[in-house]
């Protein structure tokens, strides 16, 4: 039977676009907030992707710091995230959802206790940043046995004998990070060397799921279309950043956004 992200994936094939995954951070700047943020935004994103606010977010750069630093402030916990889940996926059980973190948050919690919370509640995928091929092989055997698919991460300085092993093991998607940088960057390499370093990885094994994430902006996102997936997570931070201070509501501004970069790629 083929799984959640395998159909959407599928269908954004049939088409004739690649698929619109938005990131957020869980709790931001409340859980009810961010419950809102991701059902609405579900309209128009393909698949959502949340993220664990981490006190040192290592891989993300100032947006999703942000993001992070409102969400620990209003006190949110790692079951407080599987509840967030758990609520969204009764409203849109046929939207894929994957959730974001660093390995220490799974290893304090109990690897077998946190699969189970993942399937219980609905999650769909999990990008572990901070656990990579090879060292996540026994963890990503583990998570399927849950029926959670294990995101395995690929970068431009990836070897093609690495990447052959990544793939190899991967299950039904693969990101590729287009640069070297914290998330929110500006787009260092021109869209044109992304898309060729895609086709690369993509000619290895060309049924596998390739997304793209890392430095895509409304600006951006058209250009690279060739892709199966495209992220799109620091401008949305961004913009709930900015509604905030000026007290506004953050749903609005952010259903518009995306609705845009959906547009962009249709």
């Amino acid at each position: 039977m083929s799984s959640l992200l395998l159909k959407t994936f599928d269908k954004c094939k049939e088409e004739k676009r690649p698929a619109l995954l938005t990131y957020t951070v869980a709790g931001d700047n409340t859980q009810k907030n961010s419950l809102n943020i991701i059902k609405n935004i579900s309209e128009y994103s393909d698949i959502i992707e949340l993220g664990f606010p981490h006190n040192t977010p290592i891989a993300d750069g100032g947006q999703i710091q942000e993001s992070s630093h409102r969400a620990l402030k209003s006190g949110i916990k790692i079951n407080d995230v599987f509840k967030i889940v758990r609520k969204f996926k009764n409203i849109k059980k046929n939207k894929p959802l994957i959730l974001m973190g660093y390995y220490n948050l799974i290893l304090q919690y109990g690897e077998n206790k946190f699969l189970n919370k993942c399937r219980d509640s609905g999650v769909n995928g999990l990008i572990v940043v901070d656990l990579p091929w090879p060292e996540n092989k026994n963890f990503s055997r583990k998570c399927k046995k849950y029926s959670v698919c294990y995101v395995q991460l690929i970068s431009p300085t990836t070897t093609k004998k690495r990447m052959v092993g990544i793939i190899k093991d991967s299950h039904e998607m693969i990101y590729y990070i287009s640069m070297l940088s914290t998330t929110g960057g500006r787009l260092k390499v021109s869209p044109k060397n992304i898309i060729n370093n895609y086709k690369k990885i993509k000619s290895i094994k060309p049924s596998k799921n390739l997304v793209i994430g890392f430095g895509i902006t409304t600006k951006t996102i058209s250009s690279l279309k060739a892709a199966d997936g495209l992220v799109v997570g620091s401008e949305l931070c961004k913009s709930i950043s900015k509604s905030l201070k000026k007290r506004q509501n953050p749903v609005t501004k952010l259903n518009k956004m995306v609705k845009t970069l959906k547009r962009k790629i249709t």
